[in-house]
């Protein structure tokens, strides 16, 4: 069993930047890749971004390129996505995630969400 518990969401203007962490408690982050997931208001929770469980390799839609960063520290038992050039389109509520496998979408354990709000 591994929780989840994100923070580092807020309000921010157009342009600007935040840094989301997610810390685990419970079996160790190591044995699992770290994924991040942002679902908007009336829209289905998509993928945003993947990080092996060594942290070595990412990915990420296509939409966030070049201006988010999933890095995982498996001594800290966490994940980061720092968000940069952040758009209004961001905002949603994001969700740290323990993936079964790095090429893979499906989740094992889910956190409870951090909002990010982008103003104009």
């Amino acid at each position: 069993q591994v929780q989840l518990v994100e923070s580092g969401g807020g309000l921010v203007q157009a342009g600007g930047s935040l840094r989301l962490s997610c810390a685990a408690s419970g079996r160790t982050f190591s044995t699992y890749a770290g994924g991040w997931f942002r679902q908007a208001p009336g829209k289905r929770r998509e993928f945003v971004a993947a990080v092996h469980r060594s942290g070595g390799s990412t990915r990420y839609t296509d939409s966030v390129k070049g201006r988010f960063t999933i890095s995982k520290d498996n001594a800290k038992n966490s994940v980061h996505l720092q968000m940069n050039t952040l758009k209004t389109e961001d905002t949603a509520v994001y969700y740290c995630a323990a993936l079964y496998s790095f090429g893979s979408e499906a989740v094992n354990y889910w956190g409870q969400g951090t909002q990010v709000t982008v103003s104009s």
